[in-house]
């Protein structure tokens, strides 16, 4: 039937695509030469990949680059296997063991959807706690998507007026703004604090790390550590660290 070839088509699609690994490359180094730090990594499948980012944006004090292409992707395959799921459920010729199935794959869906909207929503989190910041940052507005930019851009908007309706239009011209930076006081501008200490695991062997003090740690593949997020920064951007 009709119906029993999507099911065996389409819900295939997910182990293929979204749970199985690339093939790791080979090495043609002889044994005796490999050093196991330097494997390379397996490759992440797509939903490997969100489920690090997702992890890396919740921990992370900073605004990350948007994965905006893998984020569509995901959510793409998400709507077709929805649909796919829609379809079987009724088709009233499948079997105890076909409605087992269909179960599984829609707590799947499920769980994947659950990555999906905590990923978003921790980025408009930090967009609206960081707008002012983000409007005026050049480097920041290079890692959001187009709506989230409008979505800053917005909500700095809206909440400038409302602060300015609520407290400073009743100060003096010399107090009556958000943007001063007077010496002795904090900024009124909040910035992410890039100061705050993180988990990281390391995915592969990294480069030597200089810490604020001075000395440096060496972080092998599985190596776990604590530090501030501006030391690993750039390790996270590049993939070869992850937040825990």
């Amino acid at each position: 039937m009709l119906q029993h070839y999507h099911h065996n088509h389409e819900l295939g699609v997910w182990d293929e695509e979204y749970e199985q690994r690339p093939p790791t490359p080979r090495r043609t180094d002889s044994p005796d030469d490999i050093n196991p730090f330097l494997l390379e990594r397996t490759p992440e499948t797509p939903l490997e990949q969100l489920t690090r980012h997702w992890l890396n944006e919740r921990h992370a004090p900073d605004i990350l680059p948007a994965q905006e292409e893998l984020l569509s992707g995901m959510l793409d395959h998400l709507r077709r296997q929805s649909e796919a799921v829609h379809l079987l459920r009724g088709d009233p010729s499948s079997s105890d063991e076909e409605h087992i199935r269909i179960m599984l794959v829609q707590t799947e869906i499920e769980r994947v959807k659950f990555i999906v909207r905590s990923y978003v929503r921790t980025r408009l989190f930090k967009i609206e706690k960081y707008a002012r910041f983000v409007t005026s940052n050049a480097d920041v507005q290079r890692r959001l998507t187009a709506a989230e930019r409008d979505h800053a851009s917005r909500h700095a908007k809206i909440t400038d007026q409302h602060f300015y309706l609520s407290v400073l239009q009743s100060l003096p011209d010399a107090q009556a703004h958000l943007d001063d930076t007077p010496v002795f006081y904090p900024s009124m501008v909040t910035e992410p604090d890039k100061s705050r200490p993180v988990f990281v695991h390391a995915l592969t062997r990294c480069s030597q790390i200089t810490l604020p003090d001075g000395a440096t740690l060496d972080m092998e593949k599985g190596h776990i550590s604590l530090t501030l997020y501006s030391v690993v920064e750039q390790l996270v951007a590049r993939g070869e660290v992850e937040l825990i």
